[in-house]
């Protein structure tokens, strides 16, 4: 078991290279970690740089999209779960909560890529059989030296084996992606209320109900899916719910930008069923002191039984 037990002072740090496979991208060119280091007992240093463009999470208003740090975050996990505590490359990391907040004064696009710093404590780390089972990460983000972000999540580890028994029959082999439906067919709600501008990168699919869709999934979007899996990936129930902030404010709030996220995963959402999500406007109160922000509480329904939950503050582009 790796365990980092000493602070090493800056002319001693270490700065390590990260390997492709320990982001769990396929694609190299969407890889934004650049290196990592320990920074003392359970604590690592974790450094990233944004495109000054994105395919997907591209800049809004000249500020980077709150969304590439959600995806940074979301590549330190298999890093520091494989890196730093021998998490075996195979084993399946399940979100169980995420909350992070982005300062939009510190989102600024400048004339190439910016790098930032993660500033990453474990906690309330959980071991079975010799394996990590689960632990917390606790999260600074900076900007050449500057706050730029905070995030707190927690997530689980599971062996293949274990993960199999847990999925039963919907446990998919690699390369059945290919053999799941389509989005095709499945219309998109119009790209300008959900604050996109293709069709192609909308995720939700309008209903009879003003304030509830379905879930559109794209499974040949080549950000969203870069690799084969059995499930909805998290981050496409974060984009979901980014849009559905977006399409229950409009057009009411004027141009916006998602600053924070709270979001708890309850179970898996499959492919195979439709998926609901719900948004609803808090009340103003609710963001009293937030200045000119507003909340939206978003969750996802599947066979009647709620599968996540997130709440998006919206701020004024």
């Amino acid at each position: 078991m790796t365990l980092i037990t000493h602070a090493p002072n800056k002319r001693t740090r270490r700065t390590h290279p990260v390997p492709q496979e320990y982001t769990h991208k396929r694609v190299r060119g969407e890889v934004l970690l650049t290196g990592w280091a320990p920074a003392g007992e359970n604590r690592m240093t974790v450094t990233a740089r944004w495109p000054r463009g994105h395919s997907f999470y591209a800049p809004v208003a000249e500020r980077h999209d709150p969304m590439l740090l959600a995806e940074t975050l979301r590549q330190s996990i298999p890093l520091i779960s494989h890196a730093c505590y021998d998490v075996p490359l195979g084993h399946h990391l399940i979100w169980q909560h995420f909350t992070f907040e982005a300062d939009p004064g510190a989102l600024w696009t400048g004339p190439g890529p910016m790098d930032v710093e993660l500033h990453i404590t474990c906690e309330d780390i959980t071991r079975r059989g010799g394996r990590l089972a689960a632990l917390t990460m606790t999260i600074g983000i900076l900007r050449d030296g500057l706050p730029l972000g905070t995030a707190h999540t927690r997530f689980s580890s599971h062996a293949p084996a274990v993960y199999g028994r847990l999925r039963g029959e919907r446990y998919a082999l690699p390369g059945a992606l290919a053999s799941l439906p389509p989005a095709a067919g499945v219309p998109a709600l119009a790209a300008g209320r959900v604050s996109r501008e293709h069709a192609d990168d909308v995720v939700l699919s309008p209903t009879a109900l003003p304030d509830q869709w379905r879930l559109r999934v794209d499974q040949t979007h080549p950000v969203l899916f870069d690799h084969p899996v059995d499930h909805v990936p998290g981050m496409l129930l974060l984009e979901a719910a980014r849009q559905a902030a977006h399409a229950a404010s409009h057009p009411y709030a004027g141009p916006v930008v998602p600053v924070r996220f709270e979001s708890v995963f309850f179970r898996y959402v499959e492919f195979d069923a439709p998926c609901l999500i719900t948004a609803q406007a808090e009340p103003a109160s609710r963001a009293a002191g937030s200045g000119s922000r507003s909340c939206v509480s978003v969750s996802a329904t599947q066979d009647g039984a709620e599968a996540f939950t997130c709440r998006v503050m919206l701020a004024a582009a």
